[in-house]
């Protein structure tokens, strides 16, 4: 048997991926067997069967999995990533609750976090976006502010030195700010979409594209809902920073922070400290809510 290669996958489509090798060369990679955990990022392993095919046999060790989870499935965003961008818009005005359930996942991995308000050229909508961010902005969430297709200058410095993943629903501008940022982004599209052979339109899972040495974006579908099933009441808790503060001064050690008597994180609500919508995105996060 030859010597396994190794390189990083940068596409994926269904299990075919594209995986890139340390001298930039392309493989094409399938997996063995009809389920596939590969991620766009990992490391992997590969048999090489050719000078433009591969078999993926093993994946390194990640330092971080992004995912999503209901009852049924997982589905794998992005692996060894230190950084997520959550892209949202003054039109259409985003989901505070999706917004918040990709902060619990980042804060789950240890990621560091950017929320991106995009098209505020849009004047009225901008500020009526500005307001529903505010909690975020107060708690100590990062909010940079832009029109993605006049300049994404503001964002261009929080990248560098990261592996940064851009998440958020369809229409909040995450491709406007991929061809801004990387101007021959169209043209890898297509070169992955030769590679793979699967058409010039193909929408992968995820794409990933170098800034330079060392910072790197990945571009993934928009999303419209981000089950968080995988996550345990401690873990959807503690994505709620601001409630840390008050950690252990609720009455009951159990407390779910709905109705219990005593509970810290309500009366703290009801004294201005906690904001009223935050609670109760995690009430319903925490209960199973979808």
């Amino acid at each position: 048997m030859s010597q396994l290669a190794q390189g990083q996958v940068i596409a994926a489509f269904s299990r075919q991926y594209l995986a890139e090798l340390s001298d930039k060369t392309l493989l094409c990679c399938l997996t063995h067997g009809k389920k596939s955990d590969v991620a766009c990022g990992d490391i992997v392993e590969i048999q090489k069967i050719s000078d433009t095919q591969g078999v993926i046999k093993h994946v390194i060790p990640r330092q971080s999995l992004l995912y999503r989870s209901d009852k049924f499935k997982q589905k794998i965003i992005a692996s060894n990533i230190t950084q997520v961008i959550i892209v949202v818009a003054s039109k259409p005005l985003f989901n505070d609750e999706l917004l918040t359930r990709c902060l619990i996942a980042a804060h789950d991995q240890n990621l560091s976090i950017i929320i991106v308000l995009n098209k505020c050229d849009l004047s009225e909508e901008a500020s009526t976006a500005r307001q529903k961010l505010e909690p975020y902005r107060t708690i100590g969430y990062n909010v940079i502010e832009l029109t993605a297709k006049k300049n994404c200058a503001p964002l261009r410095p929080f990248l560098q030195g990261h592996t940064s993943v851009l998440i958020g629903e369809s229409g909040m501008g995450k491709s406007t700010i991929i061809n801004e940022l990387i101007p021959n982004a169209q043209a890898a599209t297509r070169e992955i979409s030769i590679a793979l052979n699967s058409g010039k339109h193909t929408t992968t899972h995820a794409r990933l594209y170098h800034l330079d040495t060392k910072s790197h974006l990945m571009d993934c579908p928009g999303v419209k809902v981000f089950g968080l099933h995988h996550l345990n009441f401690s873990a959807i808790e503690a994505g709620f920073i601001e409630f840390e503060a008050y950690q252990g001064q609720c009455r009951f050690h159990n407390c779910r922070h709905t109705n219990e008597p005593g509970c810290a994180i309500k009366i703290k609500e009801g004294e201005g400290k906690i904001n009223t919508r935050r609670l109760a995105i995690f009430q319903k996060i925490s209960q199973g809510g979808s």
